[in-house]
């Protein structure tokens, strides 16, 4: 460790010197380099403890969820999909797979207990929908839910069969730096929060994208889609359990060719545990080593904390799970990469027992109602030519 701590302020005092402000220099000394381990015995999990399955696989994160559940206990048994490319995909990662013949087999199991999706995001509701009234539980991709008649839809059925209708926010619960951050704020490292600020953007990468991606009647918009993620944030680390949209606009600045399609949105928040600031974009140049530079910062009233979700450009540190902490005391640089990720578990915990542990269900609801709204009542940004 000690010397990658050299090899690390050497580049940065090079950097520094490279960039002609020699004054920094002092402050790059102070920076505590720690690595986040937990203290803790690691979680214990149990294999097949429930049984779950997949239907529809349009988007890759159905990989995510798939091994944040088997983390969890879960046991794969079987997958549906239209797209046989897709299917082929996924059953050459799981090779022990069910190939199912129909949606209607794997609803119609009764040894299955949760139904996994990342279909296509208007397609994700109705489908939950089915699913909990079959009497199973449901893990969708963000965003879970694209239209305020479908939430509508998914809350009067939820409620009616007490089924988990759980979207995978994971910029938050799959991002080990996140997770770290959660802690430390749970500790009061950084006092009360007052602010969270997520920047969020996103390669494009035009031609690995089917032509519903370009379509907001299909994805929902840009708010509605990567914007879910950092509504989720916010609601968590601020702890609001109300929340307003103060200001919200959306707009396609540079893909005419592609009418239906959104490349920008910014919204501001207030809520009853703080305020909040979300821009989501499809801006990451190609030069960038990862999809997107997401950031997230949390301000409280005795320091601050800086999360480099994918990727450090100042530190020259690689990879992500950067975790940066001012306190009153110190200032802190954490690897957070042995960080464990409790999501799993504990979702798989709350399938059995019936318990809201990984996410309050009234939690999973606000961060898309907030997006819905925010993406429904947002001011069309036209910037000049």
């Amino acid at each position: 460790m000690k010397t990658n701590d050299l090899l690390r302020r050497k580049f940065l005092k090079d950097a520094v010197k490279a960039s002609g402000f020699m004054f920094m220099s002092p402050l790059l000394e102070k920076v505590k380099y720690v690595e986040s381990i937990k203290k803790e015995k690691p979680l214990s999990i149990v294999s097949n403890r429930i049984k779950f399955s997949v239907v529809n696989i349009n988007h890759a994160h159905i990989y995510g969820m798939v091994e944040a559940v088997t983390r969890g206990g879960g046991e794969l048994v079987s997958v549906y999909a239209k797209e046989q490319d897709l299917l082929a995909n996924f059953k050459k990662r799981y090779p022990n797979v069910k190939i199912a013949g129909s949606e209607k087999e794997i609803l119609e199991d009764t040894s299955i207990q949760l139904v996994l999706s990342s279909g296509i995001p208007d397609e994700r509701a109705p489908l939950g929908i089915s699913v909990m009234q079959h009497g199973k539980d449901y893990l969708t991709d963000k965003p879970g839910i694209i239209t305020l008649e479908q939430f509508e839809a998914v809350k009067k059925v939820q409620k009616e069969t007490k089924r988990i209708y759980m979207i995978m926010y994971s910029e938050r619960l799959e991002n080990k730096a996140t997770v770290k951050a959660s802690e430390l704020v749970r500790q009061g490292a950084i006092g009360q929060v007052i602010q969270t600020v997520n920047l969020a953007p996103h390669r494009i990468s035009i031609p690995s994208r089917p032509d519903w991606f370009f379509d907001k009647k299909r994805y929902g918009g840009i708010l509605t889609d990567i914007g879910s993620h950092q509504f989720d944030q916010y609601l968590y680390f601020t702890g609001s359990t109300q929340a307003e949209v103060l200001m919200s606009q959306v707009g396609n600045v540079h893909y005419p060719q592609y009418p239906h399609f959104e490349d920008f949105g910014d919204v501001m928040l207030r809520g009853n545990g703080g305020a909040g600031y979300i821009r989501v974009d499809w801006f990451t140049p190609d030069g960038l080593d990862t999809w997107g530079d997401g950031r997230l910062t949390i301000l409280g009233t005795d320091g601050y904390i800086e999360v480099r979700k994918n990727t450090d450009i100042v530190s020259g540190n690689k990879g992500g799970n950067h975790l940066y902490m001012v306190t009153k005391k110190e200032m802190i640089h954490m690897d957070c990469n042995k960080e464990e990720l409790p999501f799993g578990p504990l979702f798989v915990d709350d399938i059995i027992n019936r318990t809201e542990t990984a996410m309050p269900q009234a939690h999973c609801f606000l961060a898309t109602e907030l997006a819905l709204k925010a993406q429904k009542y947002a001011k069309t940004l036209l910037l000049k030519k």
